[in-house]
């Protein structure tokens, strides 16, 4: 025993850093250790015997943990004293040029919408953005057969063998969050769902994940009318334009009847865009009246109620705004584009005028 200790606590003194360290711990009390094999002899020894050894190999079991942790506690220190020696610095240096951090475009404008519609008088409503196929399509008229629910354009979730639940995607659009909301608070409602969404999509103005985000009205005697004034209002405070100009043209999608695509008056003159004026068109959103199946689906009687949806790109909005050319660009992360690109952190949103 004796030898043992004066052994190994040697070799633990002796240590220069904690790579050897380690190699003396695993040669004394590893499980192959000098020590451990110690004690797998005591099952040959008498009781007497056992009872004399067992307590003495673990008093030196102990000895030598507790000396390669004192030990091991020096060499760090040691390192760290020798940083600290290294890695001085001198505080009566100047400081570097203070520098403040800007907003992304998209959490700017995700604040500007949120903002105009709450003086509409919308809340924010939010959801999963892994949905089960039922919330993503079903519930909202969009069939089987629909193209959309394709694996080259919708995202699906890997199942294993023998799963019985039903299918889950990257939800393809907010619309969700409404059938949700709608099971939650019935009706009458009023609410917007900004949030990310997933496509198989990858171009100069598409990205695999992008934001959008939707609204939902419904009420006893609303109406296309009140849609358009709600559209026209929005438009008018996000762009800051007052000549507005919006054009409704009749449109399919499954979870609206009758549908409409809604066009911004523009102009392309010298390659600028400039809304609110000129004899060109370009499509911004789309809505429509809540078709009475999704209604069904959320929980709410469409022959007592109905209401509108809409849905729009807060990336694509954004690029409109502010100029900004290529959607990639957003998710690139680059400082210099940001920088460019971004806003003050105590900048505040545009609100609706009116």
């Amino acid at each position: 025993m004796d030898d043992l200790r004066d052994k190994y606590l040697g070799r633990i003194a002796e240590a220069g850093d904690e790579a050897a360290l380690e190699a003396v711990r695993l040669a004394a009390v590893g499980k192959k250790g000098e020590v451990a094999l110690k004690m797998r002899e005591l099952g040959k020894m008498t009781p007497d015997e056992r009872q004399q050894v067992g307590p003495a190999l673990n008093a030196l079991k102990d000895e030598i943990n507790s000396a390669i942790a004192a030990r091991k506690a020096g060499l760090e220190d040691a390192a760290l004293d020798a940083r600290l020696r290294e890695e001085w610095l001198d505080v009566t240096l100047p400081t570097r040029a203070r520098r403040q951090g800007t907003i992304h475009p998209v959490s700017q404008v995700t604040e500007e919408v949120t903002a105009i519609f709450a003086d509409l008088g919308f809340a924010v409503a939010e959801g999963p953005q892994i949905e089960t196929d039922w919330y993503n399509f079903d519930a909202l008229n969009i069939p089987g057969h629909h193209p959309a629910r394709a694996e080259m354009d919708t995202f699906y979730m890997a199942r294993q063998d023998g799963d019985n639940r039903p299918p889950h995607v990257l939800r393809t659009h907010t619309s969700p969050v409404q059938i949700r909301s709608m099971e939650a608070t019935g009706a009458p409602t009023r609410i917007i769902c900004p949030g990310r969404v997933y496509r198989a999509d990858y171009d100069q103005t598409h990205t695999p994940m992008f934001h959008q985000v939707e609204g939902l009205a419904i009420d006893r005697d609303i109406s296309m009318a009140n849609l358009k004034w709600v559209l026209e209002e929005f438009c008018r405070a996000f762009f800051e334009i007052d000549g507005i100009e919006l054009r409704f043209r009749a449109s399919h999608f499954p979870f609206t009847e009758p549908s409409a695509e809604v066009d911004i008056r523009c102009s392309w003159e010298g390659g600028t865009l400039k809304l609110g004026e000129g004899d060109d068109w370009l499509e911004i959103l789309g809505s429509g009246m809540v078709h009475p199946k999704v209604l069904q689906a959320g929980g709410v009687d469409p022959e007592v109620w109905q209401g509108f949806a809409f849905g729009m790109g807060i990336d694509r909005i954004a690029m409109l705004k502010y100029g900004i050319p290529d959607l990639r660009a957003f998710f690139d992360s680059d400082l210099r584009w940001l920088r460019h690109y971004g806003f003050a952190a105590l900048q505040a949103p545009a609100r609706h005028a009116g």
